[in-house]
């Protein structure tokens, strides 16, 4: 589970930054980041009981969990950003590059600078605000990383459910745009959408490219 270890390694220069990306696998729609910073330890303890990688948490939880967040930002206790990069952009700079330069974007919209921005991974981005320092499964292990996985996740699943509303019959709001039979079958009935990432392989297929 995560604590405040990571960030109490860098806390006494100045604020600890998390950031974590959701979307990097899907055949369509943006690659998203979020970005946190805890002003205060003293945090709804809600929160630091049931946070975690937003990936071993169920829908309803990580829904809970964004919007409690998203309370204690309301409340001044944290600070938070999330960044987009579109599927044209994946398909120009490619999605390491494109998952970058979201993480950018939602550092960009903190209120207060960091000194330390701790990512999820094992690549940091170039060009950034601040310092960086990654950490393989940073997301169960950090506070701030598990926030900004959370804010992340939730924000791009909503984003795919107003994709299915725009795009019927890919089931984008049960796949998220990964590459599921309903989504495939959809694509083979409807075609390609302007959202669906062209230079992901399975994408080319569809499209009769090499």
């Amino acid at each position: 589970m995560p604590d405040w270890t990571i960030e109490d390694h860098y806390q006494k220069d100045g604020f600890v930054c998390g950031i974590d990306e959701a979307g990097r696998g899907p055949w369509v729609g943006p690659v998203v980041a979020g970005a946190v910073v805890f002003l205060t330890r003293e945090i709804n303890p809600e929160i630091l009981q049931n946070i975690n990688d937003s990936k071993k948490l169920s829908a309803s939880k990580r829904e809970k969990l964004y919007d409690l967040l998203l309370a204690e930002a309301q409340a001044g206790k944290l600070t938070y950003g999330v960044g987009e990069a579109s599927a044209a952009e994946i398909d120009e700079i490619n999605i390491l590059q494109a998952t970058f330069l979201a993480m950018r974007r939602a550092a960009e919209k903190l209120q207060v600078k960091p000194v330390m921005a701790l990512i999820d991974g094992n690549r940091v981005p170039s060009r950034f605000i601040c310092s960086t320092s990654c950490y393989i499964g940073g997301d169960g292990r950090s506070y701030s990383i598990a926030a900004a996985s959370i804010l992340a996740k939730v924000y791009r699943d909503r984003l795919m459910k107003e994709l299915a509303v725009k795009y019927p019959g890919y089931g984008f709001d049960n796949n998220a745009g990964y590459g599921t039979k309903e989504h495939q079958e959809g694509i083979a009935k409807y075609g390609i959408t302007p959202e669906h990432r062209r230079s992901y392989k399975p994408i080319r297929h569809f499209l009769g490219l090499p």
